[in-house]
């Protein structure tokens, strides 16, 4: 369990997830959620037959009452997860939600409880990547990859997950590319991403243990070959070494990460467009983004939360 920047606020944010099979996945959606509502805990955790995923935030007792619920099921007893901490709630809803997979790849047969690359600890990452001949691919989508990645990482130009296999199909090939490394948000889509790479018939395949919120917790940033900041799935939008808030905020409009200099551009209207997504939108989209930052302004002038205030996150 991380202990991570506890000085930075008293609200615990907890991302976890495990490979397991969940026959019954279905059955636990109630009683989950109703344990996390009776603890206030906020966020998303996804079910599917193939396991659980999610983040949740709230105070400490009750995290460790929801996870403490979680382990006493034999099935994910070994459950880990990573925390890191912030002065107000990242969510405003909990839910509890069914799925057909946990991060979407969209290939049948991949089970990372079956074949799975090689873990890589935070400790041995830089040496691995440092090797010229290990290919490093960070299998997370563009928009993520953009305000932050490992030095010398291959960027896919993904827009989703699910895109990864024909990047894969049409860029890597076995016989050529011997060792491959990869690295995602908190490891979880490099589970699928090496067990698709062996699929296909890779051998030397390795992923950052933890993912990049492991790296940027345990490495001095002295040491570090990660730039930027690292996008995550909460109202944080980003974080930096030691899994401190990052600087950058997150358009309304399009949900993507925005810089200082992105808000000091004209196409910048808050809540209405950003410079990635400005003249991209109809304008019945634009006049209910409209609609929504005047509502948004209007509770906070009457010191209310507007719960159009913080918009639906891309997800995994």
């Amino acid at each position: 369990m991380s202990q991570a920047n506890k000085s930075a606020g008293d609200i615990v944010v907890a991302a976890l997830y495990q490979f397991v099979k969940l026959s019954d996945y279905r059955k636990m959606q109630a009683p989950l959620l109703a344990v996390c509502q009776a603890q206030q805990i906020k966020g998303t955790i996804l079910l599917a037959a193939e396991g659980l995923n999610g983040t949740i935030a709230g105070r400490r007792q009750g995290i460790d009452t929801v996870l403490a619920y979680l382990r006493k099921d034999a099935r994910l007893a070994a459950l880990q997860h990573k925390e890191s901490y912030t002065d107000t709630l990242p969510f405003l809803r909990m839910k509890v939600r069914l799925k057909k997979e946990i991060v979407t790849l969209g290939v049948a047969g991949i089970d990372p409880t079956v074949n799975v690359g090689t873990y890589v600890k935070p400790t041995q990452w830089n040496a691995l990547i440092s090797d010229p001949d290990v290919l490093v691919i960070d299998t997370r989508n563009d928009y993520e990859c953009e305000i932050g990645t490992f030095q010398g990482a291959l960027n896919p130009h993904t827009e989703s997950f699910r895109q990864f296999p024909n990047f894969a199909q049409d860029n890597l090939d076995p016989a050529r590319h011997k060792k491959v490394a990869m690295f995602c948000t908190g490891g979880i889509r490099c589970e699928k991403a090496t067990a698709y790479l062996l699929q296909q018939g890779f051998e030397h395949v390795y992923h950052l243990q933890g993912g990049i919120l492991k790296y940027l917790e345990e490495i001095p940033q002295t040491e570090s070959l990660w730039r930027g900041e690292c996008f995550v799935f909460d109202d944080r939008v980003a974080v930096d070494h030691g899994l401190v808030e990052g600087e950058y905020d997150q358009c309304h409009a399009c949900r993507y990460p925005i810089s200082a200099e992105d808000k000091s551009r004209p196409e910048y209207q808050p809540g209405v467009s950003c410079p990635r997504c400005h003249g991209k939108r109809s304008a019945k989209q634009v006049g209910s983004a409209k609609e929504r930052q005047k509502q948004m302004e209007l509770a906070k002038q009457r010191k209310q939360t507007h719960l159009g205030a913080r918009p639906g996150k891309r997800s995994d």
